[in-house]
């Protein structure tokens, strides 16, 4: 369970991360995720997560939504049959606390920009 999410940090099970992170549906955290391209979000960057098998991976794309998913990445998803959520980040927090209990969830945050 996400129980907070504030520019720059986010509290996840109690504990408190400042950097952007990875969530996998064992709950399983990785932590200073960064991407290859900054902001742009591929399929490189979450290949355990996508290789994890959720049925659903959202995406926290930063307070202001700069992080933006490739195209390349969405078509794969699907092809996959995983469902594909990308959103800011503090609406992706909602979805994955009200998705998490009921589908086998991942979920990747940008926390900042």
């Amino acid at each position: 369970m996400i129980e907070s999410y504030a520019f720059g940090s986010i509290v996840v099970d109690g504990r408190k991360f400042t950097s952007d992170l990875i969530i996998y549906p064992d709950g399983h955290i990785d932590t200073f995720w960064w991407r290859k391209a900054g902001h742009r979000l591929a399929s490189d960057d979450i290949h355990k997560l996508i290789n994890s098998k959720p049925e659903v991976i959202i995406a926290g794309t930063g307070s202001s939504g700069l992080m933006k998913p490739e195209k390349e990445l969405e078509k794969l998803l699907q092809q996959r049959g995983i469902e594909f959520i990308s959103t800011l980040s503090r609406k992706a927090v909602k979805i994955y606390n009200d998705l998490s209990s009921k589908k086998n969830v991942g979920a990747c945050f940008h926390l900042t920009c």
